[in-house]
């Protein structure tokens, strides 16, 4: 069978009553365990899944949930949907920083800055954005990107940094900050939207990414791919991710597999 990498899943809180409220939630309507997530997942060759932090609690139970699983690692982050609550507060901060040297720990994120809904402030946003920058460098661990509507903000704040290495997640943009991204180094996180996208522009842009640059990711339990839609996303779904994205860019299914899961351990040290 021929290895995959979920690079970006939300599984940390399944089953229970903890965690980031919209994700627990949706696994609640699920009726899955866990390790049946996990399972079903190996079965589609989906061996190694990078579970995302999206707060300080968040972050805690993704480190408490792939202490003991193998194929599990964990990136600490906090959304910009939740920078309000830590922006200023040093205590807070320094709680998660600490999280960064836990066992598994393999990148921060996600971060970044979210303009579509500006759920905190946006001068919170670029406070925490560079907190959790400064953080990454400073334990030489990549990034997890979260931008939305935001990447004018967001570029001049990356380009004061040296040696940022990362992933834009969810990426949708366009072109231009597909090209821009490229320039960094940075590598591209493609889920399920893909596959119900009707923007001839954004299908373009997802048959530019380059191979080496090109990741997998779910966003489990949210953004399923069709034709599931209406069903609750799971890691192994990066397979029908990965199968429409070969047929996209008429690729060989087993090349674009092949080469995704090796970046996936080059950026995360899989």
């Amino acid at each position: 069978m021929i290895e995959l990498v979920d690079t970006h899943c939300h599984i940390q809180s399944i089953g229970l009553r903890k965690g980031e409220p919209a994700t627990r939630e949706l696994w609640a309507k699920a009726n899955l365990t866990a390790n049946e997530v996990i399972e079903n997942a190996a079965a589609a060759g989906a061996t190694r899944l990078v579970c995302v932090g999206c707060d300080l609690e968040d972050s805690r139970l993704a480190i408490d949930f792939a202490k003991d699983r193998e194929g599990c690692f964990v990136s600490v982050g906090i959304h910009p949907h939740e920078a309000q609550h830590f922006a200023g507060n040093q205590a807070k901060l320094d709680e998660f920083a600490a999280l960064a040297k836990s066992p598994k720990v393999v990148a921060v994120g996600e971060c970044g800055l979210d303009f579509f809904y500006t759920h905190s402030p946006k001068v919170d946003q670029v406070k925490v954005l560079r907190f959790q920058i400064e953080l990454a460098l400073s334990n030489d661990l990549p990034l997890i990107f979260h931008v939305r509507e935001a990447f004018e903000d967001f570029w001049p704040i990356f380009e004061e940094y040296q040696g940022i290495r990362g992933v834009l997640h969810s990426f949708t943009d366009s072109e231009e900050n597909l090209k821009k991204a490229l320039n960094y180094g940075l590598f591209i996180g493609v889920n399920g939207i893909a596959t119900f996208a009707k923007n001839p522009a954004q299908l373009q842009m997802y048959k530019a990414i380059p191979l080496e640059n090109l990741l997998l990711e779910t966003d489990a339990p949210f953004l399923t791919p069709t034709p599931y839609r209406g069903s609750i996303n799971e890691p192994r779904q990066v397979e029908t991710v990965s199968r429409f994205l070969a047929e996209m860019r008429d690729q060989k299914y087993e090349d674009l597999a092949t080469v995704t899961t090796r970046n996936a351990r080059h950026l995360f040290g899989l």
